[in-house]
């Protein structure tokens, strides 16, 4: 049972159940005094910890955008941009969570903590003073009560009087305090279910608007997510490539280091002992320098150099070469010795020590020293030798091994990626590349050649060739477009290169090439995708002429110029390329640097398409199942796509987006497509910072612009940009008050074509602005 009501009737009683009613009343609000008080101590710890853990993720989102990750050679591919921008990004995101956090902190002080330390101090304060009031009248009360009381009756009348008039306005006054007192009390009661309960409530929605922006922010993060998680898939799978390269690399250099030997322009190169002579009684000493011969101009360098000592190298010593000789163990006591002279000190030779009888025998042929036992090291690297030609049998081969596969295995998980056991690939290569018996080998109907033996031999067949398919003369020119430019530019260098290779060269790749074309486009059944392919046959099509850890690091980049060769095979093969060679439009390096600015009065700025992202192809649940074990690993992605841009137009009609600035919804893309419907989600940022409607942005009238889709044929609408969402992939600094300035990752409301070339109209933090079509990508 509850509190008993205090009724103001008992106040002029004033009875003992009545006190015990109004102790009962005040042992309550006690307690509630101490509810309310551990509650604000809790209140404030909370936001000293809230304040703390800010404090920690801003610390952490610092050292992410802080870091920046180095990668070995000249040039990065998109997916490594977009990785390398990742922490920044990262950065960004937690960056506006935690601002919002700090909100949050902000709203419980003053929803929370100030409301209740109000209410205790007015109310539950108040009711403290009413009681020792309360107290302090009834000891007066009683106290005059029991003096009158004591008065002799023999008094005066009028003195009698006097004190009986006392006392009655003394027991009005208790009275009266009395009943304020009690109802007081019994408000206090009834206020403090709503005074308590009400800050609390606001707290929690502070709270739920936290973790609702949070979820917001999360939504918004979910497509760069997705976009990542295909980036970092693709650079796995290269990193997979590259690495069995290196390791096949190290192993043949372990087992014969001189036949590997770097090419340069050094005749010799390598560490010598040289003898420093001393004064008598000090004899000699030998100290490590690394020396450097070249035989054309005589010239001879020595630098001092100890690796014990931290490695740090001394003055460079260069001298002219007069003649080397041999030392005999009889004119000193070391062996591997020979002198050498130099023409600004003659007869005063130079003695040196090798590390063994080969190396000193090496040194000597370099330096055309007597008594040397001359060794060809310039001797040229072999070419691979093999029965493989780009003859009548090899196109047969070719031919035969691509119409099995297409007859009987082009939806097989892992197709080129599962290798055939190496005795059955080698048998099924001997019969095909023998006239007698290629015509005799039925790869189409026989069941005694799996799939996997015929793709194994096929591309076998393409490595045992004397020289790469795309050649080594045309390597280099190859790799330098897949290392910088747009992607569009990346076509137009990859189309004109493959039209100067040799006629049967082109002719064998446009065969291969159409049929890795129609494997991809089996994706969703075989999980190898136009990126896998690359993976496959770029180490396969091209390869350097020699073999180093430089060039193994290019590998990633032959992969990109096969993507680009199966998404844009119509292109690149049946049609003529420009007379000249397109010139490449740099990449920005990660961290991404801003496209260059022109100013408006001197035309459209230069436009540099964002990174085209990946997009994963869409299992059906009936298809989803585990890939063959030789297959390499594949993460939580089935399968990806390439990140060159599929061929679809060389340009877009006015008012309509260049295609590499949108992730187009396709019909294996649903997830992807959500945001590009007219009831877009607001993005998290604009969530927080709802801009100003602007009259003048919604007079655009929107329309629409249909065009083939790549994938189907057909016609599809694609809605204007009026009304869109767009993020900032590049800062900007406003050279005139009409732009907006703005960060890495702001997000801009309403966003339409600007009638300025190159430049969109979009709002931002309620401000509206001109803002660089290349500097953002659409949400």
């Amino acid at each position: 049972m509850g509190l008993q009501p205090l009724e103001f009737s008992d106040c002029y009683l004033d009875s003992p159940w009545f006190r015990e009613r109004v102790r009962a009343h005040e042992a309550e609000l006690e307690k509630t005094n101490k509810f309310i008080k551990e509650l604000l101590k809790d209140g404030k710890n909370l936001i000293a910890a809230t304040k703390n853990l800010s404090a920690a993720q801003r610390k952490f989102a610092h050292s992410l955008r802080d870091f920046k990750f180095e990668f070995i050679g000249d040039a990065e591919t998109d997916d490594e941009r977009c990785i390398d921008a990742s922490l920044h990004e990262f950065s960004n995101f937690l960056k506006n969570l935690e601002e919002q956090r700090e909100i949050l902190a902000l709203s419980v002080t003053e929803t929370l903590i100030k409301p209740l330390e109000r209410f205790r101090k007015e109310q539950l304060g108040a009711v403290k003073e009413e009681k020792k009031k309360f107290d302090k009248e009834t000891e007066k009360n009683y106290s005059l009560l029991e003096k009158h009381l004591n008065l002799s009756a023999k008094k005066k009348e009028l003195q009698l009087q006097e004190a009986d008039s006392q006392v009655e306005q003394n027991r009005k006054h208790f009275y009266e305090l009395s009943l304020e007192y009690v109802c007081k009390l019994q408000e206090i009661q009834e206020r403090k279910k709503f005074e308590c309960v009400e800050p609390v409530l606001s707290f929690f929605q502070g709270l739920f608007t936290f973790y609702h922006q949070g979820y917001e922010l999360a939504k918004d993060f979910s497509h760069y997510k997705m976009a990542l998680q295909i980036n970092i898939q693709n650079t796995r799978n290269r990193f997979e490539g590259t690495r069995s390269e290196v390791e096949e690399l190290m192993n043949k250099i372990r087992r014969n280091p001189q036949e590997h030997k770097r090419a340069n322009h050094f005749t010799m190169e390598g560490y010598l002992y040289v003898q420093e002579k001393r004064p008598a009684p000090f004899g000699s000493s030998w100290v490590k320098h690394y020396c450097t011969y070249r035989k054309e101009t005589k010239k001879f360098t020595m630098i001092p150099f100890e690796h014990r000592s931290g490695g740090k190298a001394g003055d460079e010593e260069l001298f002219i070469l007069t003649y080397c000789t041999k030392r005999n163990i009889d004119t000193i006591d070391r062996r591997f010795c020979f002198d050498l002279e130099a023409s600004d000190r003659p007869g005063v030779p130079v003695t040196m020590q090798a590390f063994s009888e080969e190396d000193r025998k090496l040194w000597m042929e370099a330096l055309d020293g007597k008594e040397a036992l001359f060794i060809n090291l310039n001797k040229a690297s072999a070419k691979r030798e093999g029965s493989a030609q780009l003859d009548k049998i090899g196109f047969t081969v070719i031919k035969k091994c691509i119409n099995a596969v297409e007859t009987r295995g082009i939806n097989d998980q892992g197709l080129y990626r599962v290798v055939g056991v190496s005795s059955k690939v080698q048998r099924l290569l001997t019969l095909l590349m023998d006239a007698k018996t290629c015509n005799e080998v039925d790869l189409e109907n026989s069941v005694d050649w799996e799939v996997k033996t015929i793709t194994s031999a096929m591309k076998q067949y393409l490595r045992s060739l004397p020289e790469p398919l795309m050649t080594y003369e045309l390597h280099g020119e190859f790799i330098i477009p897949a290392k910088s430019g747009s992607p569009e530019s990346r076509v137009n260098a990859v189309h004109f290169l493959v039209h100067k290779l040799p006629e049967k060269n082109k002719e064998m790749l446009d065969i291969l090439v159409k049929h890795l074309a129609n494997v991809s486009k089996h994706a969703k059944r075989n999980l190898m995708t136009v990126a896998n392919l690359g993976v496959v046959f770029g180490p396969t099509l091209m390869r350097p002429q020699e073999e180093t850890v430089a060039a193994i690091m290019d590998l990633k980049f032959q992969n990109i110029v096969v993507e680009i060769l199966i998404e844009n095979h119509e292109k690149i093969f049946k049609t003529l390329p420009d007379a000249t060679f397109p010139e490449p439009i740099s990449m920005p390096v990660s961290p991404p640097n801003a496209p260059p600015r022109q100013s408006r009065r001197q035309g459209q700025r230069i436009k540099r398409p964002l990174a085209v992202y990946n997009l994963c192809l869409e299992l059906d649940d009936a298809d989803t199942h585990s890939s063959p074990k030789e297959d390499t690993p594949t993460g939580s992605m089935d399968s990806l796509s390439s990140q060159s841009p599929t061929p679809a137009f060389s340009s877009s009609p006015p008012g309509l987006l260049d295609r590499n600035h949108l992730i187009m919804d396709s019909g294996d893309l649903t997830d992807w497509a959500t945001n590009l419907s007219g009831q877009s989600r607001p993005s998290m940022v604009s969530w927080m910072n709802t801009p100003s409607t602007n009259p003048a942005a919604t007079n655009t009238t929107p329309s629409a612009f249909s065009f083939p889709n790549p994938a189907t044929g057909s016609d599809r609408a694609v809605e204007s940009v009026a009304h869109r969402k767009a993020r900032a992939v590049y800062p900007c600094e406003a050279e005139h008050s009409s732009e907006l300035s703005f960060q890495i990752g702001a997000i801009f409301e309403d966003v339409q074509f600007s009638r300025e070339p190159g430049w969109l109209e979009g709002t931002l933090n309620g401000k509206r602005g001109l803002i660089p079509q290349n500097y953002v990508q659409f949400l």
